[in-house]
Formats: C-alpha cells, sequence, structure tokens
C-alpha cells in the first residue's frame, strides 16, 4: 500500500515541494510520525510540532507553511486531502470470499453474485442483497430486507424486518436497525404493547456506529437520510426523520416523532425530545437537551459549562434562589416605582 508522494499529490489536486518520489507507506500524526509516514496540519495551533515532526511529508496549505519541511503537500484543505488519502491505506477487513459455509441463508433470499458473506450470518426469507455488498460474521439480516450495492456490515449487526437500506453504508458491530419502538399504552394494571408497524428506511452513503440503535416506525417509517454520519451508542426512536448529510456524535438519545434538518451537527451527549423540529443547519453543543423546536439555522447550547467544583457549588445554590431573587426584585421595582411618584407629584 505504498504511494510516492507525487502520487498521492494527484489524488488530492496538492502541488509538491521537495521530493515527488518519497514513498509513503502510512499516515501518520505530528507528533508521532516516521520518515515513511505523510501528517497533516489542519489546525493552526499545531503549527509548532511542525520544526520536531519527523514526518516524511506534511499535507499543508500554503506555500510558507511548506518552507518549514523537507517534502510538503500544498493544498487547499489539508483535512479533507488527508481524508481522502486515508481510502488508500486501509488494510484488508476480512480474510474469506464468497458465502461462508457456515452461514445460513433462505433460499428465497436473493444474493447478488460476489457478495461476501462471513461466518455464521443469518439471511431471512426474501432478503435483497445487492452486488458488492459484504455481510461480516455473526450478522443477522431479517425478512424482506434490501440492502443497496456496496454496502458493508461489521460483525454482528442486526437488521429487523422489512428494514431497507440504500447504497455505500457501513454499519459498525452490534448496531441494531429495526427494533420496535418503545410504544405501550397505559392501562389498568399495566401496559398495553402498541406493535411497531412501519419499518426503518436509510439512504445512501450512510455510516451507522457501534451499538447504535434505531428503532422502527410506529405507523410510519422511520427516516434517515443520505450522508447522514451516526457516531457510536446513539438511540434513534421511533418515526424520527433525519435530513440529509446531518452528523450525529455518541451517546445522543433523540425521542419519538421528532424532525431534524439536513446538514445539522449534534454533539455527544445530547438529549432531544420529542414531537420537536429542528431547522436545517443547526448544531447542538455537547450535553444540551433540547426541549422545544428550533425554526433558525445556528448554533445552540443549554447546561452549565464546567467550573472548579467549589465555584459550581454556589453557583448552583444561586440558580436555586433565582426564582425568590425575582420575587424580591419585583417588589423592590415597586418600591422604587412608588417613591419616584412621590417625589415627581411635590
Amino acid at each position: 500500500m505504498s504511494h510516492t508522494l507525487g502520487q498521492l499529490a494527484a489524488k488530492v489536486q496538492g502541488v509538491v515541494k521537495g521530493d515527488s518520489d518519497l514513498l509513503i507507506k502510512k499516515l501518520g500524526t505530528l507528533k508521532d510520525a516516521t520518515e515513511c509516514e505523510l501528517s497533516f496540519l489542519a489546525n493552526s495551533k499545531y503549527q509548532n510540532q511542525l520544526a520536531s515532526s519527523s514526518a516524511g511529508a506534511v499535507l499543508v496549505k500554503t506555500e510558507a507553511l511548506a518552507q518549514l519541511v523537507e517534502n510538503a503537500i500544498v493544498v487547499s484543505n489539508p483535512y479533507l486531502a488527508f481524508a481522502q488519502l486515508s481510502h488508500l491505506f486501509v488494510p484488508p477487513v476480512q480474510c474469506w470470499s464468497g458465502v461462508h459455509p457456515s452461514a445460513v441463508i433462505s433460499p428465497k433470499a436473493t444474493i447478488a453474485d460476489g457478495v461476501v458473506v462471513g461466518p455464521n450470518v443469518v439471511i431471512d426469507d426474501d432478503v435483497n442483497i445487492a452486488e458488492g455488498c459484504a455481510i461480516g460474521a455473526g450478522c443477522v439480516i431479517g425478512r424482506g430486507v434490501k440492502i443497496g450495492k456496496g454496502t458493508r456490515l461489521y460483525p454482528n449487526v442486526t437488521f429487523y424486518h422489512d428494514v431497507v437500506v440504500g447504497e455505500a453504508c457501513i454499519f459498525h458491530s452490534s448496531a441494531v436497525i429495526g427494533a420496535d419502538g418503545f410504544g405501550f399504552a397505559p392501562k389498568e394494571g399495566g401496559w398495553e404493547k402498541i406493535d411497531q408497524l412501519g419499518s426503518v428506511v436509510i439512504g445512501d452513503n450512510v455510516e451507522i456506529g457501534a451499538s447504535t440503535t434505531i428503532d422502527r416506525g410506529a405507523i410510519e417509517n422511520t427516516l434517515i437520510g443520505h450522508g447522514v454520519k451516526i457516531d457510536n451508542q446513539v438511540q434513534i426512536a421511533h418515526n424520527v426523520v433525519i435530513g440529509d448529510n446531518t452528523a450525529i456524535a455518541a451517546s445522543t438519545a433523540i425521542a419519538g416523532s421528532t424532525k431534524i434538518g439536513s446538514f445539522c451537527t449534534v454533539s455527544g451527549g445530547v438529549c432531544i425530545a420529542g414531537h420537536l423540529t429542528l431547522a436545517d443547519n443547526v448544531h447542538i453543543t455537547g450535553m444540551s437537551m433540547i426541549s422545544n423546536s428550533i425554526a433558525e439555522a445556528g448554533s445552540y447550547s443549554s447546561g452549565m459549562g464546567m467550573e472548579p467544583t467549589a465555584k459550581w457549588r454556589r453557583t448552583v445554590a444561586r440558580v436555586r434562589r433565582i426564582d425568590d431573587m425575582a420575587k424580591q426584585f419585583l417588589q423592590l421595582k415597586q418600591q422604587v416605582n412608588k417613591f419616584l411618584e412621590k417625589v415627581d407629584n411635590k
């Protein structure tokens, strides 16, 4: 998987400064890269690491930065270029080809030629898997599932019945797609389960992280748009709609029937209440609690920022007194107004 610096530059429309024939075998960080590795500088706060870096070459944004190292590729967006070049250095992710003999596949399933099916996979009736797909060890594909071209499932992914997945998607280990939504009607002495009659429909070029769950819809489908990226251990409840190219970080929980627009970002640990609507290009910072719809694009936060514990405790104590303080302020304001009226009347 070695490439010359010139070959890598051509892949990202960059310009080489230094030795175009330098052989690059790996990618690495500025701090730890060796002479056979390519690194990148995308954040100016790491610029002081250039001089001490042992990287064979560095992706940089300007000619001036290129002068600080022996070899470089000058490119308009070093971080994007690094992402694009990472595809060239991916090691093989499976040691088998074709269908493993331990896989259990229904005779009613349709699997395109060349699909890789790993050990102990179970594929139910009426499943349709398109060409170029790879199904990792231990995956379970329920009845009626449809999977588009070039989609990859890492080991132990579970698709419940009738899930529909687009092309070029990636599902990491232990993701569960199409489990029942949390639907129960209260009754005397307990709860009546509401059967979840919808499914999950996922667009093209979607990536779903490890142990993330996406529930099927109660009546209509849960919808995940094209290009959506979802991190590990995210909970998406029934009938949620997520617009194209939205990214959601780890440990976020989205309650049922909420609609999130396109090109949004949701940071880690966020909770979004149910039946809300978030506009396109909304950006939620970490650990926020979203309890109302958001109609305008922009960045939104809630919660309290970090501070030393002693100060935080004092702040919380004062927050608990805000209601009393507001009442006292109103009383004081009324008294001041009465005093001013007396002064004006003299």
